[in-house]
């Protein structure tokens, strides 16, 4: 119902804007979460018959999804630009986004998960489903490489090194980055690519993704949130846990651990080390805990 006003706004992105093919492609993927949301809220309405008390269920959907105050903003901004075609084109004739507010931005670290919590996540999948084996190599290649949940959607057959121990991770910016991958994801990518993949026909343009639905297709980024939060349900953890929480807990416990900054830098694919860096001030946090607990001289 929605695929020509999307259509519409790429070549207008394009076209009119001169955006690179990653914003325009940024951009789409916040309308498309818009209308995920419409579809399963069974919510039948064009651009034009939206209204603000939709948004703020929206709003509310992808924040229980877990996605970050800085990720929420950034789809607000997207479905702004996507209204601001609207109007040019007399799509709707009332912006609805206008009084949509994005969240409050501020300076704080996301809940990070112990090893044991990750370890309980793990072992809450059930292996009896073919997803099961799937999602374990998921979770598996996602704390072992901190990857964001863009590169573990679309993580490549052909990106493997597992006989080395890498692998390639087209990062922000089609920047590629080479990860060490610990011997447990190797064990089960290999366990999901030759006993669970080799049943399903992947749809055409996919047959080199890593990870597929039962249909074939590449996994969206919402269904990695589904995924996570059913798992993080099913293990009775009651923090705040997304997949950007593997990936900070990837790079907090190599920090604690003794880790190198700029090696955890090279990891993360973070283009500056100023954003590695608020991994030591959680360091030094750790630290003066560390001494409250056991230090008897400690005040």
């Amino acid at each position: 119902m929605w695929e020509p006003y999307k259509k519409g706004f790429r070549s207008y992105l394009q076209l009119e804007k001169s955006l690179s093919d990653n914003s325009v492609q940024a951009y789409g993927r916040d309308i498309e979460l818009l209308t995920h949301f419409l579809t399963e809220k069974s919510i039948h309405k064009q651009p034009g018959g939206l209204q603000l008390k939709e948004l703020q269920q929206f709003l509310k959907w992808i924040t229980e999804l877990g996605m970050s105050a800085a990720s929420q903003a950034r789809i607000i901004s997207g479905i702004k630009a996507f209204y601001k075609y609207c109007a040019l084109e007399d799509i709707a004739t009332n912006d609805p986004t206008l009084l949509l507010e994005s969240p409050k931005l501020k300076r704080s670290l996301p809940d990070t998960l112990s090893f044991e919590e990750i370890e309980s996540m793990i072992n809450a999948i059930d292996l009896s489903k073919p997803e099961g084996g799937r999602n374990k190599a998921i979770l598996e290649t996602m704390y072992s490489c901190g990857l964001r949940v863009s590169e573990v959607v679309n993580l490549k057959i052909s990106q493997l090194y597992l006989d080395v121990g890498f692998i390639r991770v087209t990062g922000k910016g089609d920047k590629e980055r080479l990860i060490p991958v610990g011997s447990s994801a190797i064990k089960y990518i290999n366990l999901y690519k030759n006993t669970i993949r080799v049943h399903i026909m992947p749809q055409k343009g996919k047959e080199d993704i890593l990870f597929l639905n039962y249909r074939g297709g590449a996994l969206s980024r919402v269904m990695i949130f589904y995924i996570i939060k059913d798992l993080a349900l099913k293990a009775g953890i009651k923090k705040t846990v997304s997949p950007h929480t593997f990936r900070h807990s990837f790079a907090t416990h190599l920090v604690e651990g003794g880790a190198d900054l700029r090696a955890v830098q090279e990891m993360l694919g973070h283009a500056s080390i100023t954003t590695t860096e608020i991994y030591t001030h959680l360091d030094r946090e750790f630290l003066r805990k560390t001494l409250e607990r056991f230090h008897p001289g400690f005040k």
